[in-house]
């Protein structure tokens, strides 16, 4: 009889605020190193930029984080000993995985923390361990600052790894 795979570690959050989602981008910091890739998916203004440049705070990276979209990407090396943040947004990016590659994300990603905006359907062919975020806000002529996120840990770098700290 074979055994069922495991499913990937995954945790849902509400976040409330900008802050929060910065907050949360802090939090996550502590759990990423260098080599991993985190795919972020999101509507316009749900918060993708604000919580990496959590994560830019977290890992202690040079430089404002700000949204790579009119550039395609931006490297913010390290202050101290940890992996610099490479932060694409592959919005306007409609290649695929061949426009990525002129990137050299592939050569980036083992010495770095690689944040990609827009990339779901664009960069699975990176790597098998990834973190995939979806952020969901709602939609509409609404003020409504609450974000509903999920966080996915796919391949062998996120099994075992407790993503629900990240709601504490």
């Amino acid at each position: 009889m074979e055994e069922a795979a495991a499913s990937p570690p995954s945790v849902r959050l509400v976040v409330g605020s900008p802050d929060r989602m910065r907050d949360l981008g802090r939090a996550l910091a502590k759990l990423l190193r260098a080599g991993d890739l985190v795919m972020l998916t999101g509507e316009l203004g749900a918060g993708k930029t604000t919580l990496t440049r959590g994560l830019g705070e977290g890992l202690g990276v040079r430089g404002a984080v700000t949204s790579p979209t009119f550039v395609i990407a931006r490297v913010h090396p390290s202050l101290g000993d940890g992996p610099p943040l490479v932060h694409v947004d592959a919005y306007r990016l409609s290649g695929g995985l061949d426009e990525m590659e002129d990137l050299d994300l592939d050569v980036s990603l083992p010495e770095s923390v690689i944040v990609v905006e827009w990339g779901e359907g664009r960069i699975e062919g990176l790597t098998d361990d990834r973190l995939r975020i979806v952020i969901h806000r709602a939609v509409g002529d609404t003020t409504d600052e609450v974000r509903h996120v999920t966080l996915t840990g796919l391949g062998d770098r996120w099994t075992g790894t407790d993503l629900s700290a990240l709601s504490a």
